[in-house]
């Protein structure tokens, strides 16, 4: 699971449905992307430009120390 995915898409109001949509996949491809991290990099860049943040902190496991 991607915290940083799951706070950015709240934010913004987006269901998975409506993400799904824009990428163009079918909400069960993004809802298994959400759990295992199963994006194409096209994909991850789409949702980079949708939240306006790097990949990598979208996609981020963990916390910072």
């Amino acid at each position: 699971m991607f915290p940083n995915l799951e706070v950015e898409q709240d934010r913004h109001g987006h269901s998975d449905s409506y993400v799904a949509g824009k990428l163009g996949i079918s909400l069960q491809e993004y809802r298994l992307g959400k759990e295992s991290g199963a994006f194409l990099a096209s994909e991850a860049l789409m949702l980079a430009g949708m939240y306006d943040k790097p990949a990598e902190y979208l996609f981020q496991t963990g916390a910072l120390r």
